[in-house]
């Protein structure tokens, strides 16, 4: 098979050659393909310029330890700096770039474009992930890809198609997925416990949300989650984010929600997933955004959340009217 490189591949490899300070940001609240995204381009990046000072910032997430450290946000002596935002489409949501000083952007993402105005952008919606934008970057360039890149790109292309069972999942998706495997002999089903092996209070947690799902009119489900919670189970905002796709699979609701007020860092957390209903112009609304089928948002009061799952409850009911009414 012929791969064809990107003319924004060599355009963003250029950009990378030319910089000798590139800090490498993603979205807040980091989801496995971003956090692995951005280890992997950093380690790929610094691998390749050893002389070149890369940081990969923001803030970390315990859960996610195994793929590897972020970099101590210290820009003090950075100045005119490449930024390269990953898996993000708005400034507002970029994690860790307070005080940095940098000249331009480059931006890779599979989300709708929104405000990030950056040099160089590279935005595909038919991606699965901003993992396998990350793998083609590497794999089209003289970046290398050891399999430490290459493993944490594989479990950013895993979980962020939902083990390739989500609608943006291509034949192009497994063409780089086997590309990515071939050129770095990766071991991959070694790779499958990082993703999956849980304690047993996190099953006992989603037993929790199974039953105290509140489900409307067969249409949409959703559930808050108080601080008091997350300490009975042991687990802590992100862990309620990284189980919302279990729930892809229900006939009894077409949009659901999960509601977590984030007491250690002061937000109300919000993911929302649809099989049918575009739910992203609604989180827009609310402090979020995403893709049209999945989204996040942080409403800033319990009055905009419910507001927020009004919204919700009413696409989620008039899609299912249209869908009966075409039948």
């Amino acid at each position: 098979m012929v791969f064809i490189t990107k003319p924004v591949i060599n355009q963003i490899f250029k950009k990378i050659k030319k910089y000798n300070s590139i800090i490498i940001a993603r979205h807040v609240s980091p989801d496995p393909d971003a956090i692995a995204s951005q280890l992997a381009l950093r380690d790929s990046i610094a691998e390749t310029f050893p002389e070149k000072k890369v940081l990969a910032v923001g803030v970390g997430v315990a859960k996610f330890k195994s793929y590897g450290v972020l970099d101590k946000q210290d820009y003090s002596n950075i100045k005119d700096a490449l930024l390269i935002t990953l898996d993000v489409p708005n400034m507002s949501r970029v994690d860790g770039i307070e005080n940095l000083n940098y000249k331009e952007i480059v931006n890779i993402d599979h989300h709708p474009k929104e405000d990030i105005k950056a040099v160089v952008e590279w935005n595909d919606v038919t991606c699965s992930s901003t993992c396998q934008m990350v793998a083609e970057l590497i794999m089209d360039t003289r970046l290398v890809l050891n399999k430490k890149v290459a493993a944490n790109l594989f479990l950013g292309m895993v979980s962020d198609s939902d083990r390739f069972l989500l609608k943006n999942t291509t034949a192009h998706t497994f063409e780089v997925a086997a590309r990515l495997i071939r050129e770095s002999e990766l071991d991959f089903p070694v790779l499958y416990d990082k993703l999956y092996i849980r304690p047993f209070s996190e099953i006992k947690f989603q037993a929790y949300i199974i039953n105290n799902l509140t489900i409307i009119d067969n249409a949409f489900a959703y559930i808050k989650i108080n601080d008091d919670i997350l300490k009975e189970y042991n687990v802590d905002a992100a862990t309620v984010t990284n189980m919302i796709n279990n729930f892809n699979f229900i006939d009894d609701f077409v949009v659901w929600c999960f509601v977590v007020n984030d007491v250690k860092n002061n937000q109300i957390k919000v993911s929302i997933r649809s099989r049918g209903p575009i739910v992203n112009v609604i989180a827009n609304k609310y402090n979020g955004g995403g893709h049209k089928l999945a989204s996040g948002c942080r409403p800033k009061t319990d009055e905009e959340v419910n507001k927020l799952l009004e919204e919700l409850k009413n696409a989620a009911v008039e899609y299912i009217s249209t869908e009966k009414v075409s039948e």
